[in-house]
């Protein structure tokens, strides 16, 4: 786990909100507080979705960041900054599998349970937080590590400038 501080807060939440930089992520959860605090739970209801449509749409247990992303920017948007949000963002399943064999991972995929990026923004800070989770407890580091360089991988690719604090 490592604490990414974004120096370049415009061109990063540009990224986020505006651009897709982001879209391939799904969203665990995500808060905002402006006049009012919002909360978003990601995890889809797929009763709101026949059967063809969760087919075609392809749904995982949580939505995609392309599909949330147009409310969350209606809620920043405008002449104040947000006094606050939080948004974690987790690798989409078939991701995972890429992301394993890119680092040649010993631990299978499907033990790998999550691969988060928690961006907080908060007192004119912008910070991204990695983290990991597995299925079963393990001392081997490897997922977390290879986690952690991705991440900054993903940051250089998308030419946003960053310190690892």
């Amino acid at each position: 786990m490592i604490a990414i501080k974004i120096e370049d807060r415009k061109q990063f939440t540009s990224g986020l909100f505006v651009g897709d930089m982001f879209d391939g992520f799904l969203v665990k959860e995500a808060s905002i507080v402006t006049f009012n605090a919002f909360t978003i739970d990601g995890r889809v209801r797929k009763g709101y979705y026949s059967k063809e449509e969760q087919e075609e749409r392809k749904l995982e247990e949580y939505s995609f960041w392309s599909a949330v992303r147009p409310f969350c920017f209606s809620l920043i948007k405008g002449k104040r900054l947000p006094e606050s949000f939080q948004i974690v963002l987790q690798f989409a399943g078939q991701a995972v599998k890429e992301f394993a064999e890119e680092y040649g991972l010993s631990i299978a995929p499907e033990r790998i349970k999550g691969l988060y990026l928690n961006i907080r923004y908060e007192d004119g800070q912008m910070v991204c937080v990695t983290g990991t989770s597995l299925d079963f407890f393990s001392l081997d580091k490897s997922v977390e590590e290879a986690w952690d360089k991705k991440a900054q991988v993903f940051f250089k690719e998308h030419q946003i400038p960053y310190i690892v604090e």
